[in-house]
C-alpha cells in the first residue's frame, strides 16, 4: 500500500504543468545567467553553483518526505478563508510588502547609502562594504517590525489562530526530527566554505549569539511570518497544491528583489538584479516552501534551514567585521 501510494503521488506529481512551467522558467533563468555572467566569473561562478544547490535541495527534500512518511499532509488551503478573501488577503499583503520594500530602499539609500533589504550586505556571498552598528540595528528593527510584527498582529486581530497561521505543531516529534536532520546537512554543508568556524573563540560566542538575534529580528521572523504564515495558505486555497508549493518557493527570492548590489536604473540591469536573486534564492525558497507544507509548521523551516544555517553558521563572520569585534 506504501509503495502504491508513493508512487501514486510521484504519477500525480508528474502531471501537474506548474512543474514543468517551473522547469522550463528555471532552465531560461539559468542560461540568461551564464550569458549575462560573461567574463565575470563570481556571477558565472553564482549561476553555476545555484543549479547544484537546486539538486542538493531535491535530495533532502526526498529526505524529508522519507522522514515524514508516516503522517499526513496537512490541508493548508483549509487553514485560510473563503475564496474571495483569500484572494484579498493575498494582493493587500503584497501590496503592503511591496511599499515596505520600496520604502527601505528609500529610506536606507538617504541614510546609509545602500538600501534596507532583507539580508545584509554580504550575506552569504562576502561583504562589498562594512556596515555600521547604526544600520544593522535599524535593518532589523525596520524589518522585524513591518514585516514581521504589524503583520501578524493584524492577522490575529483577524481572528486567525496560530494554526491557521502555520506557527503550531501537529507532530512535535516528528518536526523535532525534521528540524535536526535538516539542520545537521545544512551545517554539514556550510562548514564546507567559509564558516563561524573559523573566527576566533570570542568572535564564535560573542558574534555567533548577535548574528542569530539580528538575523532573527531582521529577515528569519519577517519571512517566516509574511511569507510561510500568512501567504502559504492562502496561495493553497487559491491554486493547485503544486502551484501553491511553487508559488511558496519564488516568494521567497520576490521577498529579496531589492538585495545589495541589485540596480534598477535600466531594463538591463532590472533583468540582470532579478535573474540572479531567483537563481541564488529560489532553490532555499523550494526547501522553506516544502517544510512548511509537509508539516504544516512554518517554524520548522525557521529552526532547521535559516535561523543557525545559514545566518549563524555562515553570516557570524559578516557580523564580527561590522561590529569589529575581535
Amino acid at each position: 500500500m506504501a509503495n502504491n501510494s508513493f508512487s501514486g503521488a510521484i504519477r500525480t506529481i508528474l502531471r501537474q504543468r506548474s512543474l514543468y512551467v517551473a522547469i522550463a522558467v528555471w532552465v531560461l533563468l539559468s542560461g540568461m545567467g551564464l550569458l549575462m555572467a560573461r567574463g565575470n566569473p563570481r556571477l558565472e561562478s553564482q549561476a553555476r553553483v545555484s543549479s547544484i544547490a537546486l539538486v542538493l535541495i531535491v535530495l533532502m527534500i526526498g529526505l524529508v518526505s522519507f522522514v515524514a512518511r508516516n503522517r499526513p499532509v496537512p490541508d493548508l488551503g483549509e487553514r485560510a478563508p473563503e475564496r474571495g478573501i483569500a484572494r484579498q488577503e493575498t494582493a493587500a499583503l503584497w501590496c503592503y510588502g511591496f511599499l515596505v520594500m520600496v520604502a527601505g530602499r528609500i529610506i536606507g539609500q538617504h541614510f546609509f547609502g545602500e538600501g534596507i533589504a532583507l539580508h545584509l550586505n554580504g550575506s552569504l556571498v562576502g561583504a562589498t562594504r562594512v556596515q555600521s552598528p547604526t544600520e544593522v540595528y535599524t535593518w532589523a528593527v525596520y524589518n522585524g517590525v513591518l514585516l514581521a510584527l504589524i503583520p501578524y498582529v493584524a492577522f490575529r486581530l483577524r481572528r486567525y489562530s496560530n494554526q491557521q497561521l502555520n506557527l503550531k505543531s501537529d507532530n512535535v516529534s516528528n518536526d523535532t526530527v525534521i528540524i535536526f536532520v535538516v539542520l545537521a546537512l545544512s551545517c554539514a554543508l556550510d562548514f564546507t566554505g567559509p564558516n563561524i568556524l573559523h573566527l576566533t573563540r570570542h568572535q564564535q560566542i560573542v558574534g555567533g549569539s548577535l548574528s542569530f538575534i539580528l538575523h532573527m529580528i531582521g529577515t528569519d521572523l519577517p519571512i517566516m511570518i509574511f511569507v510561510y504564515a500568512i501567504l502559504l495558505p492562502r496561495y493553497f486555497k487559491l491554486f493547485s497544491a503544486m502551484t501553491a508549493y511553487l508559488l511558496g518557493a519564488a516568494s521567497y527570492p520576490a521577498m529579496h528583489i531589492f538585495e545589495s548590489g541589485t540596480r534598477y536604473d535600466s531594463a538591463a540591469h532590472s533583468l540582470a538584479s532579478l535573474t540572479f536573486v531567483f537563481l541564488g534564492l529560489f532553490p532555499a525558497g523550494l526547501m522553506k516552501s516544502f517544510l512548511t507544507f509537509r508539516t504544516g509548521n512554518a517554524w520548522v523551516h525557521l529552526w532547521g534551514f535559516h535561523a543557525i544555517s545559514p545566518h549563524v553558521t555562515v553570516d557570524t563572520r559578516l557580523i564580527v567585521s561590522d561590529f569589529r569585534i575581535r
